[in-house]
């Protein structure tokens, strides 16, 4: 499990054990977001901002009866994600191949998700009530005691795909279904990586905020920019740099 200060940029582990409930819900109710991702990721893959079409198209059978391997959660009204735990590992080109054929949410890439966790409150701006409340997420549904059977595919070589993730504008417009990850801009070090990556997310359409938190999310050692603040500067100082290339190039 995790908390996610969206404000401040920052997310920090927390132990998934009864005994940090009270934590949670009180991070919760200050604004931060509850998150929860499995163990094993390389068997889970999640599909992101779907709504109950989507749903009932992907995920259930004909009868209505779930198919297998599945935890639902509605993150928000008619907004849901999906964990798919797989028989086998699946490699992250994989996952991007399934994900899309399964309308999940084109930005979302599936490198170290973090997905919503269910008893929480959802703390974004967006979905706050008049009364000034935000909505729960709700647990729809779980198996435990199955997987699911997920086909293999051919997919191109990984010389071939990484071509098609150029940092420079797309010709005709930003295709909306492309996925990134910041692995694929690996530059030998981690803020030429960093700022790579923010370049590519930016001419892509993604805004300041999103950009950041994508960096959060993708990379994982932090140890040359260790402290909330330093952190914080570092994001905002490569995110406008970014900008600046991108507005003048």
């Amino acid at each position: 499990m995790a908390v996610l200060d969206m404000e401040a940029g920052s997310r920090w582990i927390v132990e998934p054990s009864p005994s940090n409930i009270t934590y949670l819900k009180a991070e919760n109710a200050r604004g931060r977001h509850i998150l929860v991702q499995p163990a094993l990721q390389s068997n889970y893959l999640l599909v992101d901002d779907i709504e109950h079409e989507i749903i009932s198209l992907h995920h259930r059978l004909n009868g209505g009866k779930w198919k297998p391997g599945r935890m639902v959660v509605e993150t928000s009204p008619n907004n849901y994600q999906v964990w798919i735990h797989a028989s086998r590992p699946l490699p992250l080109s994989e996952k991007r191949y399934w994900l899309k054929k399964l309308k999940s949410d084109p930005g979302a890439d599936p490198s170290n998700r973090w997905g919503r966790c269910p008893g929480f409150r959802n703390r974004k701006k967006k979905y706050r009530d008049p009364a000034g409340g935000f909505p729960l997420a709700r647990l729809i549904w779980i198996d435990w005691k199955y997987n699911a059977d997920i086909p293999k595919v051919k997919l191109p070589t990984p010389a071939a795909e990484a071509s098609s993730f150029s940092p420079q504008p797309l010709e005709g417009g930003v295709c909306p279904s492309l996925t990134l990850s910041r692995l694929q801009y690996d530059r030998g070090d981690e803020s030429s990586t960093d700022f790579a990556y923010a370049i590519a997310l930016l001419r892509r359409g993604l805004n300041e905020h999103s950009v950041r938190n994508r960096l959060i999310e993708e990379r994982i050692d932090w140890r040359n920019h260790a402290g909330l603040k330093r952190k914080t500067a570092y994001l905002k100082r490569t995110v406008q740099r970014a900008m600046r290339i991108v507005e003048s190039t």
